[in-house]
């Protein structure tokens, strides 16, 4: 009757669990009862949030306590959505709510099954538990509910498995999630906000302060510098302007300088991780796996081989797929089996508003080079049209496949499904044009660390410079000479001719970077290796001589590489020696030093003179080659032109 109404929501999470009780005729007698409950609140609010609210909150407690199970979720969904159709107002909204539970059902149990007490001895079943929960966290988050107690009490189970497996940038990015919800007031703390009883806080203000404190604490150990001090900033402000608490404000500051000193340590940088693309495929796989594929970021120094054996051996029966070609449908719809994929993906640099026409140090770039990251390339090589045996570059094109991620990389998982793709057919011409952009960033940044640390190795600039100048070793000049300067080529091809004129720049200013890494070759290589050396110069001399013949010379501003060691390497955002903009390639970028921070007197050095000059060197240099060129096309046209007028 009319005290109906009473009962919502006192009486919810009783008939819940009655409705759970493993028995069929039980269930179906009692399902109902909550549509009545819905019905009910409708008439008197028009709405039925607090009967929505407290379901999920009591059906969340029942299935981690045990029960419920698959019958249960397709009883449910199949009464309650025939029920809600049969109603005049609630048709649309009631069966949109009982396919959310459907959906949260599926979540907790998939939970459930994971963090079951055999699993949890399993410690390679942690990052699978880590994947439910944040399976949880993201449904949650979807249908605006971030702020309950279930929400944050799955964030604190995360945090505690990262911490576990020592995945302090994660477990970081995970408290933060909490931190956001707070704001620098002093509200009272909520129950449900006060997680932890390590956190002694009594408001927003205080509960935030101190999970600022851990959130900096596990980027300093996750070594995410930059980030710890984005937080120190916001921290520092509120010691300084709000609170007053100078005390804490030194103790922070000194701390943030701390992090500076890290970022700019050359003599121990942070190791570069790799990341990789996961597939998991077939029905055997459970549902939050099941034919999605995964960019992973991989442990400090994991190489694919290690990466690839703890992926199966979280999954014995899985079989290792030997290609790196999308499946089939006869793959993904297996019934009985299991199939992964894993192979190692290339991050693309996030465009950075902040460094953009500035010279940044490389110790800071390299970090926005491997962080911050959601979109990842592949490539894969294959052959178009009829093969030449005389040079099989001609017909190398590049298929390069683009990962896009559902969120960046770090962050609150070690992986995040791959939700978008785009691929794109790269010419041999454009490969060409790309792999000789990136030799000469390498070949500049080698020079560049030689200067600043005289303690590296000579073997790695060995390889490289014996790589590059010796024809025997690699010869890619000649392919290029074979594949594309000729007639033939240019006749059948005249779309591509600022892309041959974009490839003989890059290959002439290839020189004046060689020289420069043969130098340093010279005074760095010991005895017993100088025939190498002398085999190199040689070589280069050879390639030079060739080279600006044929391409012109180009010259590097004297400030970029005459610099006095021990002073930071920095990257110019400014430049680029690449072919532009474009779908397949970012921007590559030339890295210069920086000023000496030796105290001998000198001429003060200008970066922005630097660049500029650098700038109007290739200007010039690309001027006065595009007046040759134009020369030597008017006078093959002229003897063209002479040839024809001797035959009449």
């Amino acid at each position: 009757g009319q005290h109906k109404i009473r009962f919502i929501p006192g009486m919810i999470g009783p008939i819940l669990e009655m409705t759970l009780v493993p028995e069929m005729e039980l269930r179906k007698a009692t399902i109902p009862i909550f549509f009545d409950m819905m019905q009910c609140e409708y008439h008197y609010t028009r709405e039925f949030k607090k009967f929505e609210n407290e379901l999920i909150t009591k059906l969340d407690h029942e299935v981690e306590g045990g029960r419920g199970d698959e019958q249960y979720k397709v009883l449910f969904e199949r009464i309650l959505s025939d029920c809600c159709r049969r109603h005049k107002f609630l048709s649309r909204t009631g069966e949109a709510f009982v396919l959310l539970v459907s959906r949260l059902l599926e979540r907790l149990l998939d939970y459930r099954s994971i963090t079951s007490e055999e699993n949890k001895e399993n410690r390679e079943n942690r990052e699978n538990r880590m994947s439910c929960t944040v399976n949880l966290l993201n449904f949650y988050k979807e249908i605006e509910r971030e702020e309950m107690y279930i929400s944050l009490r799955y964030l604190y189970k995360l945090c505690d498995l990262h911490l576990e497996s020592e995945n302090f940038t994660e477990a970081a990015y995970s408290l933060l999630l909490h931190a956001k919800l707070l704001k620098w007031s002093d509200d009272l703390c909520v129950g449900h906000e006060m997680q932890r009883n390590s956190h002694h806080a009594d408001t927003h203000r205080q509960l935030k302060e101190s999970l600022y404190q851990d959130i900096i604490k596990y980027f300093d150990d996750g070594k995410m510098w930059e980030e710890a001090i984005v937080l120190c900033k916001e921290l520092a402000e509120q010691y300084e302007m709000e609170i007053f608490d100078y005390e804490q404000l030194s103790q922070l500051l000194q701390k943030q300088a701390l992090f500076y000193q890290k970022i700019i340590n050359i003599k121990n940088p942070r190791p570069k991780r790799d990341y990789f693309s996961v597939g998991y495929y077939g029905y055997r796989f459970p549902t939050f796996l099941r034919n999605k594929v995964f960019v992973h970021r991989g442990g400090e120094y994991e190489r694919r081989e290690d990466f690839e054996m703890r992926i199966m051996t979280m999954f014995p029966n899985a079989e290792k797929m030997k290609t790196t070609s999308p499946p089939g449908d006869d793959i993904r719809n297996a019934s009985g089996q299991q199939d992964v994929q894993c192979f190692t993906v290339q991050p693309i640099l996030e465009e950075q508003p902040q460094f953009k026409g500035k010279n940044v140090p490389e110790s800071l770039m390299s970090f926005y080079k491997n962080n911050h990251v959601h979109k990842f390339s592949y490539s894969r090589p294959f052959r178009k049209g009829e093969k030449d045996p005389d040079n099989e570059f001609a017909t190398m094109w590049i298929e390069r496949t683009i990962f896009v991620t559902a969120y960046k990389l770090p962050g609150i998982l070690r992986w995040f499904e791959t939700n978008r793709y785009l691929q794109v057919e790269i010419s041999p011409l454009e490969n060409a044009i790309e792999a000789m952009g990136i030799a000469n960033d390498e070949i500049l940044t080698m020079v560049l660390q030689h200067h600043n640390n005289p303690n590296l190795p000579i073997n790695p600039l060995s390889m490289r410079l014996s790589g590059i100048v010796d024809p025997a070793v690699m010869g890619g000049l000649a392919n290029y000479e074979k594949a594309f300067f000729n007639d033939k080529y240019e006749k059948e091809h005249p779309e591509d001719y600022e892309k041959l004129e974009k490839l003989k720049d890059l290959i002439a200013w290839q020189t004046p970077m060689l020289a420069a890494a043969v130098k340093i070759h010279g005074e760095k290589i010991p005895e017993d290796l100088r025939p190498l050396h002398e085999r190199v110069e040689k070589c280069f001399h050879q390639l030079k001589a060739k080279v600006e013949k044929q391409y012109g010379v180009r010259i590097l501003p004297s400030p970029l590489l005459e610099e006095k060691k021990g002073s930071r390497s920095r990257s110019s955002v400014a430049l680029s020696m690449g072919m532009g903009s474009s779908p397949y390639r970012p921007l590559s970028v030339i890295s210069v030093s920086s000023a000496s921070t030796d105290h001998t007197p000198q001429k003060k050095f200008s970066w922005a003179s630097a660049v500029k000059a650098l700038e109007r060197a290739q200007e010039g240099n690309q001027s006065r080659d595009e007046d040759e060129r134009r020369e030597k096309r008017r006078e093959k046209r002229n003897s063209k032109n002479l040839e024809g007028q001797e035959k009449e």
